[in-house]
């Protein structure tokens, strides 16, 4: 049995936990994440309670000699809290047609295990370091990238015209005023019934503020009679 000391030794460990694990999980809920304050905080403080069990049971069973059938690894539940997080950082990834996002929040939930486990092996000071070095990476890392990296942008713009327009090279003189966007792939659909003809623009660019420029630009060419402007799959 454990002393009183020891009990509230243990207990200060899940309380620690949990701590840490709200710390990440508010960043992530304040950027409108499924998984955030109460997901982080008991994945934090389950993985502690995982880890002590584990520590536990060796302490239990430390007495044994080779000889003993039993034989207990305590790493072992550490190893099954961490394979088993893969399950639940897959539900947390959503992939669309040009990105897939979840990847940030999957890796803090595998993260915050590995935070709870280090405070449930009493390794306080690396689940301190770990949580700061965590949050300094979503916080400042986020502000720094959004910023001063720029990305590329697949976008798919489709535009509906009247059957006996020939617009195409008006589409691309259009586009041509901005070299931030490249034209990849033109496709395009006729609809007999309907005497339309759809153009289908696959675009790379930069993120830019041009966009409703643009497209004021091409709602002025003769005919037209739709436009839509969508991301695109990443090629």
């Amino acid at each position: 049995m454990l002393d009183n000391y020891h009990l509230l030794a243990e207990f200060s460990k899940l309380i620690l936990a949990l701590l840490l694990g709200v710390a990440i999980g508010f960043e992530r809920e304040s950027h409108g994440q499924a998984a955030g304050v109460r997901t982080y905080a008991i994945i934090s403080v389950g993985a502690c309670l995982m880890m002590m069990l584990s520590l536990n049971m060796e302490a239990l069973y430390r007495h044994l000699n080779v000889d003993s059938v039993v034989r207990v690894d305590p790493g072992r539940i550490a190893s099954y809290a961490i394979a088993s997080m893969g399950f639940l950082g897959a539900g947390a990834i959503i992939k669309g047609k040009g990105s897939v996002r979840g990847l940030t929040t999957a890796s803090g939930l595998w993260l915050v295990t590995g935070i709870g486990l280090a405070v449930g092996a009493g390794y306080i000071f690396p689940a301190l370091a770990s949580t700061f070095l965590s949050l300094l990476i979503l916080y400042v890392f986020r502000r720094i990238t959004k910023d001063n990296l720029p990305r590329d942008m697949h976008t798919v713009l489709l535009l509906k015209f009247q059957e006996g327009q020939r617009p195409l090279e008006q589409i691309k003189s259009i586009l041509s005023e901005y070299p931030q966007i490249s034209i990849r792939f033109i496709n395009i659909h006729k609809s007999i019934p309907a005497q339309t003809m759809m153009y289908s623009l696959r675009l790379r660019s930069k993120d830019y503020k041009e966009r409703c420029e643009i497209v004021a630009k091409l709602s002025a060419l003769k005919g037209l009679e739709e436009i839509n402007w969508e991301e695109g799959s990443v090629p």
